[in-house]
């Protein structure tokens, strides 16, 4: 995770990066189809879709829309059935499974809706689970994690377990984890679907942070109107199109 230094270098020059940056996802004429029996289902058609370095965008739709499935894609979790698929500079498309998962270990960072921590570690070891794939010492995960913990404000319960800490601090724990490896990409999958209205707000404040400050791509599905706003683009899908 880039020190606060790093973020206060970058933060005032966010919105002219953000216009002038190189475009970091894209997906052309991309399709996916699923074989379920004898029956055949298309969730995403001939799909275009340009994200650039540093945006904030989220993707809305009724359920079976594609949302998930475009994320998915995105994250390098699944490949389409067709069309070409560019994401940080890799074609997502040409890559073996194996292939994958190593560029998302360097590349993505994953929020979900349900939080996904082992209830048996506490927030630190946690938020370390991800290093435990690089040639790292202890000490520089344990040091790794403690920056990505205080970047979302839970420098003081690294020691809890998922048990004793909130609904909204175990996102914010989620979260930590997602960012400890410096990902390029977060991918949030319904990242309040599980919080009350308050602590939605701050997840959703967080998030606009890492954004405006740590110049994170953050790709978020929600279909929470109030957590769509907090983008700066809103994509909404219907029968695997975009509208």
């Amino acid at each position: 995770m880039p020190d606060e230094a790093k973020a206060e270098a970058s933060a005032p020059s966010a919105s002219k990066a953000k216009a002038d940056a190189p475009v970091l996802i894209q997906v052309q004429k991309v399709s996916k189809i699923y074989q379920r029996g004898d029956e055949r289902v298309e969730v995403l058609k001939d799909l275009d879709l340009e994200v650039r370095e540093g945006a904030f965008e989220a993707l809305m739709g009724p359920s079976g829309s594609g949302k998930s499935t475009l994320l998915n894609l995105i994250a390098g979790l699944d490949r389409p059935s067709s069309g070409r698929l560019l994401v940080a500079g890799a074609d997502l498309t040409t890559m073996s499974e194996g292939e994958r998962a190593r560029w998302r270990s360097a590349n993505v960072g994953f929020v979900f809706q349900t939080y996904n921590l082992l209830p048996v570690l506490t927030a630190q070891e946690n938020v370390e689970l991800p290093l435990l794939l690089a040639k790292l010492s202890s000490a520089e995960r344990k040091r790794r994690a403690e920056v990505a913990l205080r970047v979302v404000g839970l420098e003081g319960r690294a020691k809890h377990r998922p048990s004793q800490l909130s609904g909204g601090q175990q996102q914010r724990v989620a979260i930590a984890r997602a960012i400890v490896t410096d990902p390029r990409i977060i991918v949030a999958d319904e990242p309040t679907g599980d919080l009350d209205r308050h602590s939605a707000d701050e997840i959703l404040a967080l998030l606009g942070k890492l954004n405006q400050e740590f110049n994170k791509t953050i790709m978020m599905v929600t279909h929470d109107p109030a957590a769509a706003e907090r983008a700066t683009v809103i994509h909404r899908l219907d029968k695997g199109a975009l509208a």
